[in-house]
């Protein structure tokens, strides 16, 4: 598929979103194709505002950018939605996603308003009847016209702010190499806080000829915004080895890596390591994450844990 052919893609979806969605769908900043949208459960008493940019190689290669916002989401809440987010791109790898997305957040907007009326008793407290509408005041039209005229000037004012303000290329760490059947895998990573220093740290290490000819250079970011912990910008980008990024990239939502780039590059051996090869990736990037300090917790799992007998 070729740029074009993305770029094709890409009007196509934006045009069909904005047929389905109507007054929902807002444009943010049409030349860089940041676009949001008011998601809405079918009583509107829950919303989520979500804005989402192309990049150019979507859906080739990499997913849209996407930033929720929901002041009222608890966070296990948006790490399970997120994690949802992140399968659907999976699963559909090199096809338009959004509108899956955006059906997927309403479901679970739905699903959540569901279980409040299960939960709802006969007769509300006033703590509770205050409570709702607290929450019915925080996403008022008013305020979701608010957030709408904040992305927008938000978009503007970023790029004022890049004229100003110089955006440097920030230290990269390399890990270890390690071969498996002739393939040899290395990681790298590096402290990032703007979108312009992926470019800068996979232009710095494609200096490098060995890296620069690597048969695939896999990399996947999350970058908070404005110190907000329900802000952020992320992508990555497979590099010929299907689904690795996605995956590198879902990682890092899991174990909430934040401001921080992962790249790992391979040299293939000329033996296929089926699916060994993304375990290999994925394990160079949290080995990476973990001495850097971008896991919080190495004993933090998701599930229970399983008991093992020894004999």
């Amino acid at each position: 598929m070729s740029d074009n052919d993305n770029i094709r893609i890409q009007d196509e979806e934006i045009e069909a979103l904005s047929a389905i969605y109507g007054d929902d769908w807002v444009i943010v900043d049409s030349d860089s194709k940041k676009y949001g949208i008011k998601v809405a459960d079918e009583n509107s008493a829950n919303m989520i505002f979500m804005e989402v940019s192309f990049p150019p190689d979507y859906p080739k290669t990499s997913p849209p950018q996407y930033i929720l916002s929901a002041p009222w989401l608890r966070r296990e809440e948006r790490i399970s939605l997120e994690d949802a987010l992140a399968d659907i791109y999976c699963a559909n790898i090199g096809e338009s996603v959004i509108f899956l997305w955006v059906e997927k957040i309403r479901e679970f907007l739905q699903e959540k308003s569901e279980m409040k009326v299960e939960t709802k008793p006969d007769v509300a407290s006033p703590e509770k009847v205050e409570e709702k509408s607290e929450g019915e005041e925080d996403w008022s039209e008013d305020s979701f016209a608010k957030i709408q005229e904040e992305l927008i000037k938000r978009s503007h004012s970023t790029e004022q702010e890049e004229t100003k303000e110089e955006v440097t290329c920030p230290d990269i760490h390399h890990g270890e190499s390690f071969m498996d059947r002739k393939s040899v895998f290395q990681g790298h990573i590096a402290a990032i806080s703007h979108t312009k220093q992926v470019k800068l740290v996979l232009d710095s290490l494609c200096q490098s000829k060995k890296i620069a000819m690597a048969t695939h250079n896999i990399y996947a970011y999350r970058i908070i915004q404005n110190d907000q912990s329900d802000v952020y910008y992320q992508g990555c980008e497979d590099d010929g080895e299907t689904q690795a990024g996605s995956r590198m990239l879902h990682l890092m939502q899991i174990v909430d890596a934040r401001n921080v780039i992962v790249v790992v590059t391979r040299w293939y051996g000329g033996v296929h390591l089926g699916p060994d090869r993304f375990k290999h990736i994925n394990n160079c990037a949290r080995q990476l994450l973990d001495d850097h300090g971008y896991i919080k917790s190495k004993n933090e799992k998701k599930g229970p844990k399983s008991s093992k007998k020894k004999r």
